[in-house]
């Protein structure tokens, strides 16, 4: 029998951009490096940003994504177990991928407890202080009106509108993030915020497409941020039962 017993975080595929070419080729090395890690996964949590753009009619779904999706299925057999926790890019996630996979959806933050340790879990966006314009957004595009009304539209015309809407917003970052001393990273400003009124060992997030294990004002909880798999880092997190470590994929052969 395997020892499956280490729990596997990792964000920000952000499967679907640039082009198809780079979309594969990225896809590629997420499935080799979750064909790696199936022999002692227990869990693997995908926090955000898996898909660049994900919305699920009554009877479609995107096209693509098929060598993903059938490791993930593999892993799912083997009785891995699968998280997906929306992000910015695709939160219009419903029930495909829990009816194909087993998967439980996040819509915003989960806290778990392995080996004794209080986990805080959540893809990162609209927390902390400002960007009041995105939060505001937010509201509207988790709205029961706003999918029903985006589900009217044909396929062709409503994934065309927001492959592009999100391809144009990422062309306007196409830059290296760079974390911000001390509280001025609005997710250590938060997380110090959430430790006053409970306390957790580890708090897990991406969105920021930084790789960062930050120790917070308390000295004993960390700021965890699982970095990206689109530039630069290629980063993710293992929970061995005993400590969280963040580790950077070899680029594959």
């Amino acid at each position: 029998m395997p020892d499956r017993h280490k729990i596997y975080f990792a964000s920000d595929f952000h499967l679907g951009t640039p082009s198809f070419i780079g979309s594969r080729e990225r896809e590629l090395r997420v499935v080799q490096w979750l064909d790696t890690i199936k022999a002692d996964a227990a869990e693997v949590f995908l926090v955000g940003d898996v898909f660049d753009f994900w919305f699920e009619y009554k009877t479609v779904v995107p096209k693509g994504y098929t060598r993903f999706l059938g490791k993930l299925a593999e892993l799912a057999d083997m009785g891995i177990k699968l998280y997906f926790f929306k992000g910015n890019h695709d939160m219009w996630m419903f029930d495909y991928l829990v009816q194909e996979l087993g998967a439980t959806i996040i819509s915003d933050e989960m806290v778990i407890e392995r080996g004794g340790k209080k986990i805080y879990i959540h893809h990162g966006d609209g927390l902390g202080p400002g960007d009041t314009k995105y939060k505001f957004l937010k509201k509207i595009f988790r709205s029961k009106l706003c999918q029903w009304l985006f589900a009217r539209l044909h396929p062709n015309l409503g994934i065309g509108i927001a492959t592009g809407w999100s391809q144009h917003s990422r062309a306007a970052n196409m830059k290296e993030e760079i974390a911000k001393p001390g509280e001025q990273e609005w997710l250590v400003k938060f997380c110090n915020d959430t430790i006053q009124a409970e306390y957790y060992d580890y708090l897990i997030f991406g969105h920021r497409h930084i790789p960062l294990d930050i120790v917070l004002k308390n000295q004993r909880s960390r700021y965890v941020n699982l970095g990206e798999w689109f530039n630069y880092s290629y980063s993710y997190a293992v929970f061995d039962g005993v400590e969280l470590t963040l580790h950077f994929d070899k680029k594959p052969r």
